[in-house]
């Protein structure tokens, strides 16, 4: 953000040095800062009618909200009290003296005004919201805004713009080798793990595939949510970037190694709005890929009546804005519809999860047989960008290296490389059995409701909550025959979770 300069023969703002006190308080994502009532050095009366103030330490600039506190035992007149979120963002020791003044206007905030208005922005002004962004130069509030705004109106090529803006704002990994490879999804589907089994037959087969990945915005679990069941996957750059030359893929959380880290900012608050639009599912994930540094992507985007996508229409269109900018910004990018009226896989959330992963990279008897054979397919697209391998081939290849057990031991090798999970791998003690009420064939299971019933169970971050299918799509039943397994670990949510379950089941029986 460019600075505000006053206006000939107006006072500017005055720097004051302040001496920092950490502050044994989590804030979360916000910004804030503390002073004393008797803060002779900025003057709380000073801050009237001004929402922010600049805190600056050796060049770093940040915006904070600032809180007066009445109790000078807390923070003396000559300091500031920082969070420990402000605290680590600043870079900040105890007692380093800090520069703290009332913030200027933002101008990034007056291209949200315009958005709101439903003006069309620059890419000079997505650049500044980027940066403003990864600074945490916003509130919660602030970045809502935004997102709301954008979700109102917003041109294919100001979603170009963001996605270019966001991965400029961050760090973007270059690696040794010509072609990189990578596959996503846009979510929606639970137990679609399918980046757990792509990622080591890839690996198996030679190409290397640096998988970054988010945690759960609105659904029971992420891919790194999964993954940390198995290994942890809070990598920085330097140990990812030895995993993935050690092993050939690293699947990590992208918010440690700072890859596009405005995205982390939107994530956060999406995830608390329940909101994800296909523009800004196109920038957050075209602006990871970036800067992963992939140069080929084979994304699945499932459709279906209960998935984030519902037609055909929609999906094609989504398509096409992902081809528009991957396109542009130099990316190869191969968009898969796949149609879904069901979960994949038996588990949803992050143990369930994992243990529907090992099974089908073991071969065992028990695995869930659709969440094999789409991984198989996707892998497949994915190694057709391998030049050494004749064109057609890649599934073929992707099942000889699952069948051999290939792939099972180098999910292993890359388990052993991220490091043991602090997670715990067990499922929920506490069950509770959910019933057909009537008799008849399985038309289809609402994927929204099961994940809201996943998540009300406690999943993501209660590891081993979650629904356990015990019945798919197609299966005839008898009235009271089980249809799934809730499992929870916390009496509250587990409770809740049951009480959903009663209401609506999501599971559609016809006679």
């Amino acid at each position: 953000m460019t600075r505000a300069e006053p206006s000939p023969g107006a006072e500017g703002p005055t720097q004051t040095g302040l001496r920092v006190r950490p502050l044994p308080l989590d804030t979360v994502r916000e910004n804030v800062v503390v002073l004393a009532r008797g803060c002779t050095a900025v003057r709380p009366e000073r801050l009237a009618g001004v929402r922010k103030v600049e805190i600056a330490l050796d060049g770093r600039r940040l915006l904070a909200t600032c809180m007066i506190c009445e109790d000078g035992g807390l923070v003396g007149r000559d300091e500031v009290g920082l969070p420990q979120p402000l605290l680590r963002r600043l870079g900040a020791a105890a007692g380093a003296l800090v520069q703290v003044t009332p913030a200027p206007p933002s101008r990034t905030l007056g291209a949200v005004a315009a958005k709101v208005a439903g003006d069309v922005l620059t890419d000079a002004q997505y650049r500044a919201i980027a940066r403003d962004l990864a600074d945490h130069r916003w509130s919660d509030i602030e970045v809502a805004a935004f997102l709301i705004s954008c979700a109102s109106f917003m041109t294919a090529d100001e979603v170009l713009s963001l996605t270019e803006a966001m991965v400029l704002a961050g760090r973007r990994l270059t690696w040794s080798r010509p072609t990189i490879v990578d596959k996503h999804c846009i979510g929606g589907i639970p137990g679609n793990r399918t980046s757990l089994i792509v990622a080591p037959i890839v690996a198996a087969h030679g190409l290397w595939m640096p998988k970054t990945s988010s945690r759960a915005i609105t659904s029971p679990a992420g891919t790194a949510d999964t993954m940390e069941v198995l290994a942890r996957v809070d990598l920085d750059e330097g140990e990812m970037r030895e995993v993935v030359e050690r092993c050939g893929a690293c699947v990590v959380w992208g918010g440690r190694v700072n890859l596009s880290p405005a995205d982390d900012v939107l994530i956060a608050v999406e995830r608390s709005l329940s909101i994800d639009t296909p523009e800004q599912i196109v920038a957050s994930i075209l602006s990871k890929k970036l800067a992963a540094g992939a140069t080929h992507l084979v994304l699945d985007v499932p459709v279906g009546p209960t998935a984030k996508i519902r037609d055909r229409r929609a999906a094609l269109r989504l398509k096409k804005l992902f081809e528009h900018v991957a396109g542009r910004l130099g990316l190869g990018i191969e968009v898969l519809l796949t149609d879904t009226v069901q979960p994949i896989g038996f588990g949803v959330g992050p143990a369930l999860e994992a243990r529907d992963v090992r099974a089908v990279l073991e071969g065992r008897a028990e695995a869930p047989a659709d969440l094999a054979e789409k991984a198989v397919m996707l892998a497949g697209r994915v190694l057709e960008a391998d030049p050494a391998l004749q064109g057609g081939q890649g599934e073929r290849r992707a099942r000889e290296l699952l069948a051999s057990g290939a792939a099972a031991r180098k999910m292993d090798e890359i388990m052993a490389a991220q490091g043991r999970s602090p997670k715990s791998a067990g499922i929920g003690a506490m069950t509770h059995v959910v019933c057909a009420t009537q008799a008849g064939r399985i038309n289809e299971i609402d994927c929204l409701r099961i994940a809201s019933i996943a998540r009300l169970a406690g999943a993501p971050t209660d590891t081993g909550a979650g629904v356990d299918l015990l019945q798919k799509a197609g299966a005839k039943v008898s009235r009271g025959e089980p249809l799934f397994r809730i499992h929870g670990s916390e009496r509250s949510d587990f409770s809740f979770a049951c009480e959903a379950a009663a209401e609506d089941d999501g599971y559609r029986i016809v006679p």
